[in-house]
Formats: structure tokens, C-alpha cells, sequence
């Protein structure tokens, strides 16, 4: 199963090669390197308008996400424990398949994220947690949805999509400006919850390492090496933030 790619969704846009995906990352990491060297002279823009209606926009995205696949689950009988790909073009299974593929997509337009950050010169949060958290993501769901879309990786792309109705929340609420500062003191309590999405994701894939799963290992072993560099470098910037800071 792993080395075979699924015939459903190969012909989907930027799913066939790895290609196009990887151009995407090499241009990400040339706007980082060199986005704050051309604004170094200019004035950082306010983007107030834009930013809104992004975040608006993946606030919404991300709820139809959570719960397209929390819906597909339900009706397809899904085991949280064990749940192997359905690779039939059943209904259910092309429904599961399709928004495996938007929560793949949704990575491509987060690298967005970065972007407004460097137009604004808010360079500081530009960190290697960000960038490395939004390159690898790209890789990560392109494989998943090109070779597992649906079965175990369901669970993820769900709880993911949950959390990022309340972080996009977060940052609409942010984006109107400073008068909403007094009403973003759940900004820890935002990082907890992605601290235990992580902690859930990491439970959720090593179980099936000690079960016996028809569902690729060599994915949940990724799967779980990567959510574990995630736990340590979240639980360094909540050090960083939350408990040094207020030091």
C-alpha cells in the first residue's frame, strides 16, 4: 500500500508528482530568506482589511473540514483505534478522499501565514518552529493524500482542523487591532490545546505499532517521530513564552 499510489486521488491538482509541491516549498524558503531584505527600506503594511477576511476564511474552511471529517467518520463507521484507507469510490470513501484533499490544500494557502508576517515586519515571528512547522506539512499531507487519503490519517487531519477554528479565531479577533488585545487572554490556553492535539495525534498513531493494523506502519512511524520533534519544540515555545517571559 505504501508504494503504490491511490488511483482516486493522483489526477487531483498537485498530487500527481512531488514536483509541484517541492517548487512551492523552494519558493516559500526564498520568500523567507529574502521577504525582509526587500522590506528592508519600505514602511511594514497593515493588511487590516486582508488579514480578516483570510482569517475568516480559514476559520470557515477549517469548519467545514472538522466537520467533513468528523461527519464521513460517523456515517462510515470509523475506528479510532484501527481504520484501514477505504480505497473504493464508494461515496463515503470519495467524500473521506476529498477532504483529506482540502485539509492538504488548506496547507498550501497557510503558507500564506509567513507571508503577511513579513509584509508587516513582524519578523520576530518568523521563528523555526513557524517555518518548519508549515514546510513540513505541505510534504507530509501531499504523501498522505497521495498514498493514504482516509483511514488512520483521518483522526489528524480532524482534531487539526479543530484547533485551527479556534487559532483562526484568534487571529481575526487580533487582526481588528489593539482594542481587542483584552480579549485575547486565551492566547496560552491556544497552545495548550495544540500541545494536546500533539500529544493525541502521537497516542492515537503508536498504538496501532503494537496492533496488528492493515494500515501502513511506515506511516504511522512518520507520523509519530514528526509529532514528536512537534511536542518538544511547542513545549519550548511555551517556555519561551509563558513561563520565562513572565519572568
Amino acid at each position: 500500500v505504501f508504494c503504490f499510489s491511490d488511483p482516486r486521488t493522483d489526477p487531483w491538482p498537485l498530487v500527481y508528482s512531488p514536483l509541484p509541491v517541492t517548487l512551492l516549498f523552494a519558493f516559500y524558503l526564498f520568500v523567507v530568506a529574502l521577504g525582509p531584505f526587500c522590506m528592508r527600506q519600505r514602511k511594514p503594511l497593515k493588511l487590516r482589511g486582508l488579514l480578516i477576511a483570510y482569517n475568516l476564511a480559514m476559520m470557515t474552511l477549517s469548519s467545514y473540514m472538522f466537520y467533513e471529517f468528523l461527519v464521513t467518520s460517523i456515517l462510515d463507521d470509523y475506528s479510532y483505534l484501527c481504520q484501514p484507507v477505504d480505497y473504493s469510490r464508494s461515496e463515503l470513501g470519495m467524500r473521506m478522499a476529498r477532504v483529506c484533499w482540502w485539509f492538504f490544500f488548506s496547507k498550501v494557502i497557510e503558507l500564506l501565514d509567513t507571508v503577511f508576517f513579513i509584509l508587516r515586519k513582524k519578523q520576530e515571528q518568523v521563528t523555526f518552529l513557524h517555518v518548519y512547522h508549515h514546510g513540513t506539512m505541505l510534504f507530509n499531507w501531499w504523501s498522505g493524500v497521495k498514498y493514504v487519503p482516509g483511514g488512520q490519517a483521518f483522526f489528524i487531519g480532524m482534531l487539526n482542523s479543530f484547533v485551527h477554528i479556534f487559532m483562526y479565531s484568534y487571529y481575526a479577533l487580533a487582526s481588528l487591532g489593539p482594542q481587542m488585545h483584552r480579549y485575547l487572554w486565551w492566547k496560552r490556553y491556544l497552545t495548550i490545546m495544540q500541545l494536546c492535539q500533539f500529544v493525541a495525534i502521537a497516542a492515537h498513531s503508536s498504538y496501532n505499532l503494537f496492533t496488528e493494523c492493515p494500515f501502513p506502519d511506515g506511516f504511522n512511524i512518520a507520523v509519530f517521530l514528526y509529532i514528536l520533534s512537534l511536542i518538544v519544540l511547542f513545549l519550548h515555545f511555551y517556555y519561551r513564552t509563558y513561563i520565562r517571559g513572565k519572568q
